[in-house]
């Protein structure tokens, strides 16, 4: 019986002694490192080297923070070789700023999936920010960087972004999504920006409250506890919070 190389050698196996064993165990080792170099090859061809890259940061940024995140290390959790990150990002900066567009893009993503199907214009402006806060606490690492300075000097578009034709937004049109919505909230007569703005600081006030921990665990536990919790505080600022206000009280 032959045992086959991939380099096309064949290993006689009927007819070998101990010191053979050691080398068909090499020859099966180098069979392994080959067929994992190939299919590292295969993910870059086919466009994962990418997204691998990004997952590899995001858990960086995790353990690390922004300062603990390389290239170098990145390449390393994914397999490949310290050059090749630098075929999709410039340097670190055009890498976070990719992580941050994609947040940015999955936030609107969650917003319109949110006020799919609702039909009041104050209703969807409540769905998009309810979906904002549980955004941020199920994706806390990316949405922290995402509203940091860490990457907003790097340049619009990295090694890879013009191949790949990412020529949107940084913000992947979240904003643009929000102050359509706000402007139909708020009707004709109201900047749009500004009623854009007025919305988006009670979600994200209470995102961060909630990321920072100011907010006790006990109140909102989980993404589905946050978005209760968010749901529970539109409705104040919807209802008694909205209404005229209380009469002073006398001396």
């Amino acid at each position: 019986m032959a045992l086959s190389r991939l380099d096309g050698d064949d290993v006689d196996a009927d007819n070998i002694s101990l010191t053979d064993d050691v080398a068909i165990v090499n020859i099966l080792i180098d069979n392994l490192v080959m067929a994992a170099r190939r299919s590292v090859k295969r993910s870059y061809h086919h466009g994962q080297l990418r997204s691998t890259l990004i997952a590899a940061a995001i858990d960086l940024l995790g353990e690390h923070g922004v300062s603990g995140l390389s290239l170098r290390e990145c390449a390393r959790r994914a397999g490949v070789s310290h050059a090749a990150p630098y075929r999709h990002f410039a340097d670190k900066r055009a890498l976070l700023a990719a992580i941050a567009r994609q947040g940015f893009e999955e936030l609107a993503a969650v917003g319109a999936a949110a006020m799919e199907g609702v039909d009041d214009p104050r209703d969807r402006l409540d769905a998009y920010g309810i979906a904002y806060v549980r955004f941020a606490i199920e994706h806390p690492v990316v949405f922290r960087l995402m509203f940091t300075g860490e990457w907003s000097d790097a340049g619009e578009a990295d090694a890879g972004e013009a191949d790949a034709g990412e020529d949107a937004a940084v913000d992947g049109g979240a904003f643009d999504l929000l102050v359509a919505t706000a402007s139909a909230a708020v009707g004709p007569g109201v900047d749009g920006p500004l009623a854009a703005a007025a919305a988006w600081s009670l979600p994200h006030g209470l995102a961060m409250l909630l990321l920072d921990g100011r907010i006790p665990a006990g109140e909102a536990s989980g993404p589905e506890g946050a978005e209760a919790l968010a749901r529970a505080i539109f409705a104040l600022w919807r209802g008694p919070l909205a209404g005229p206000r209380a009469p002073k009280r006398a001396g």
